[in-house]
């Protein structure tokens, strides 16, 4: 009814009514853009808020893990899709928000480029005869802006030629000894090497799409022959990785902490067990004391281990001395325990996060408001602690016991009240169901 009430009102011209047709079509896209634009806003903030949740409650499951990819894959998408339909001029740099600026991302900022990056500089001189009348031109000024670029990687063959050279006297042959290789007998450069090694392990490129890439510039380098360099590269690291590994275990304070991880294992596949797939541990060992104003350099060390038992941890911090901090996990038990002497060889410092993050678990399932006060009280410690964080070792002491202890002993008091009270609630139920 209301479709043919519209078609009696159309205008009978053709030419207003294509006018008509162009002005709703610039009005639809006008919508489309608004939609694509709220669309990539929603995206930023799933994202943002899935990053802040990570950060604020140390959630480290590989569910969010994968959330997060897929919530940056999807907005990348997305700003590919509103970058190609926009027709602006781009001009970065302008009205770029303040890096503390808790608003949502903006969609181009000019580019930060390090001090370090090499700069070159291209002069567009106009010469020294004007165009117009031929007169002599004087510099007054110029213009500067700044292109990125880059040098596409490249390779190339390094051919070593040792000349052969024989003595006219004596007949003595002379010829200079061939220079070491990072791989005896192999043919990747210390370059190259380096570049395989960092795709890999830092950027998390697999050896099958370095391949693809290495053919795209010409060199066909076999999947099979970049294991074998990078498992060679491995065992002639091997000597400064111990050496990382000493001085790191060998800190006054350790951070530790373990992760699940997904290990293949042919037998159980074998044997018809699932699909072959068991889960490992992955062990940190974190030196950092850049919080509090340390000399010594960070650090950390990765130990596999195929699964949780305690003979791991023991084995991994047997010659550790010092403070230990890390969760409730029963396994360092015995490193806290006494020494012949009376004394541990670890003490340790327990981890607010870890303990902050089962009162945050219990109220997201439950919102109760004992778990929800008991955060807010953590999160004053945390204040306390953000305003320190950098300073020397004394001033951080001086401010834990003027502002922070007060608030621990508050804090274990009220959890001792909260447990009294509900264990005599239970105690009450219990006498009245008798």
């Amino acid at each position: 009814m209301c479709m043919s009430n519209v078609t009696q009102n159309l205008p009978d011209d053709p030419a207003i009514l294509k006018a008509m047709i162009a002005a709703l079509q610039a009005e639809n896209a006008k919508i489309s853009a608004t939609l694509r634009v709220h669309d990539q806003l929603v995206q930023a903030l799933c994202l943002r808020i899935a990053k802040l949740q990570k950060l604020a409650f140390g959630k480290s499951s590989e569910k969010i893990e994968r959330e997060i990819e897929q919530l940056e894959l999807a907005l990348e998408d997305l700003l590919l899709a509103v970058a190609e339909g926009d027709e602006a001029p781009i001009d970065e740099g302008q009205d770029e928000p303040a890096p503390d600026d808790p608003s949502a991302p903006a969609l181009r900022r000019r580019p930060r480029v390090s001090d370090a990056t090499p700069r070159e500089r291209r002069e567009l001189d106009p010469g020294t005869c004007c165009s117009d009348c031929g007169g002599d031109l004087r510099v007054v000024g110029e213009d500067v802006s700044e292109l990125l670029d880059m040098i596409a990687a490249q390779m190339k063959v390094v051919q070593i030629a040792r000349i052969k050279k024989s003595c006219r006297r004596c007949e003595r042959m002379v010829q200079e000894p061939a220079p070491s290789r990072p791989i005896p007998g192999g043919m990747v450069g210390p370059n190259l090497l380096a570049h395989i090694l960092v795709s890999k392990f830092d950027d998390h490129l697999p050896l099958y799409r370095q391949h693809e890439i290495f053919a795209r510039m010409g060199a066909d380098i076999p999947e099979t022959t970049l294991v074998g360099w990078c498992g060679r590269a491995m065992k002639a690291l091997s000597p400064l990785i111990e050496r990382i590994e000493a001085d790191i275990m060998g800190s006054d304070l350790l951070h530790a902490d373990d992760t699940p991880i997904r290990v293949l294992d042919r037998s159980l596949r074998d044997k018809g067990l699932g699909k072959g797939v068991r889960q490992g541990r992955i062990w940190a060992y974190v030196r950092d004391p850049r919080p509090w104003a340390g000399d010594a350099p960070p650090g950390a060390v990765y130990r596999f281990a195929p699964d949780w038992k305690e003979k791991h941890v023991l084995d991994h911090l047997v010659n550790a001395s010092g403070i230990l901090q890390a969760d409730g996990y029963k396994g360092y038990a015995k490193l806290y325990a006494p020494g012949p002497d009376g004394l541990p060889r670890l003490r340790e410092a327990a981890c607010w996060a870890h303990l902050r993050r089962d009162f945050h678990d219990f109220w997201a399932s439950t919102k109760s408001e004992i778990a929800r006060e008991a955060l807010d009280r953590i999160g004053k410690l945390y204040d306390v602690e953000r305003d320190i964080s950098g300073q020397p070792a004394g001033v951080r002491h001086a401010a834990r016991q003027k502002f922070s202890l007060p608030k621990v002993e508050v804090f274990f008091t009220w959890s001792e009240q909260q447990l009294d009270t509900r264990i005599n609630r239970a105690l009450g139920r219990y006498r009245n169901a008798c």
